[in-house]
């Protein structure tokens, strides 16, 4: 297995859509020249963006965060360009990008280091061989401050691993029919 460089990054993109909307370089300035927090093609990675969905997890009804029975008590929605995260809670967004990952590839997500350094951690997750969707993004605000994202800006990294060309695995994300396949919005646990 082999970790993909921007060369590959960007004919995948381009030959396959593997990854839309796709940006084949770095964007560091929006249209007016102000600096934004990254995204794009990078080395060895995509750095993906945020939409402007989120749900930020409240207690204000008092209900218990449960994988198998989850209620939308949990979670107040934003629609913004910027979401402010409570001191030590828990935000769920989506990529702007949406994702078709070939079946010989996995791919780990991995936080930025601009928002790592600000104590707000994105979690670890894989996307599976011939998953495919936008991203549900998990944030912790590590911090005992509110934590700010902002949408449409570099938040996340993806790095591509592919098999050896005799190792592609035997069953796939969409082979077993994974819940979390084709999704759209932030989507929310599934059993």
């Amino acid at each position: 297995m082999s970790i993909k460089s921007d060369r590959w990054i960007r004919k995948m993109a381009e030959e396959h859509g593997m990854i839309e909307p796709f940006e084949a370089g770095q964007v560091r300035f929006n249209e007016a020249g102000e600096k934004l927090v990254s995204y794009g093609t990078s080395s060895y990675g995509y750095d993906v963006r945020c939409a402007r969905e989120f749900k930020v997890f409240t207690n204000v009804h008092s209900a218990i965060v449960d994988p198998k029975n989850f209620d939308d008590k949990s979670f107040i929605d934003i629609v913004g360009d910027e979401c402010i995260i409570p001191p030590n809670s828990f935000a769920l967004a989506r990529t702007v990008e949406y994702f078709r990952i070939p079946r010989d590839v996995l791919t780990i997500c991995l936080g930025k280091s601009t928002y790592a350094r600000c104590g707000i951690i994105v979690n670890v997750t894989p996307l599976e061989p011939e998953w495919e969707g936008h991203v549900t993004l998990e944030f912790s605000n590590t911090t005992n401050l509110p934590a700010r994202i902002y949408a449409g800006e570099g938040v996340a990294q993806m790095l591509f691993f592919q098999s050896d060309a005799d190792d592609v695995c035997e069953t796939s994300y969409r082979d077993r029919g994974g819940k979390y396949q084709g999704q759209t919005g932030v989507t929310l646990p599934r059993t």
